[in-house]
């Protein structure tokens, strides 16, 4: 999970009230999720001719966004109830769903051939 220094990025680092922080941090997650959902859409295109493969994305995805959650509960879970807990909890989601927009990147720029890549080349 992300220290509260890591959380505070570009215009967050300045904010001093807990509520204009967790606002920050949302706008920053927000902005993660849309490219990941760009990014989805952009394999499932990819992949619109191969049912079985497509699948397989969603039910990644699907099980990708319940452990995303679940590790973010556990993660921030001492601080239920206080007002630094959603900015944690965000944090943590848009953490994850960054690593996993850099997943995608990387499944969008395989090549020609590579058998250990589940998405092919764009035609």
């Amino acid at each position: 999970m992300a220290s509260i220094s890591s959380v505070q990025a570009a215009d967050c680092d300045s904010l001093t009230d807990q509520s204009a922080i967790n606002q920050c941090v949302n706008n920053e997650y927000k902005s993660t999720d849309a490219e990941l959902n760009k990014l989805y859409k952009e394999i499932s295109t990819r992949l619109k001719d191969d049912g079985d493969n497509l699948k397989a994305l969603r039910n990644a995805q699907r099980a990708w966004v319940s452990f995303r959650d679940a590790e973010c509960d556990f993660a921030a879970f001492k601080t239920q109830g206080g007002s630094v807990h959603p900015m944690l909890i965000t944090s943590c989601r848009n953490e994850l769903t960054q690593t996993r927009v850099k997943d995608f990147k990387t499944y969008l720029s395989c090549q020609e051939g590579d058998l250990g890549c589940p998405v092919p080349p764009e035609m």
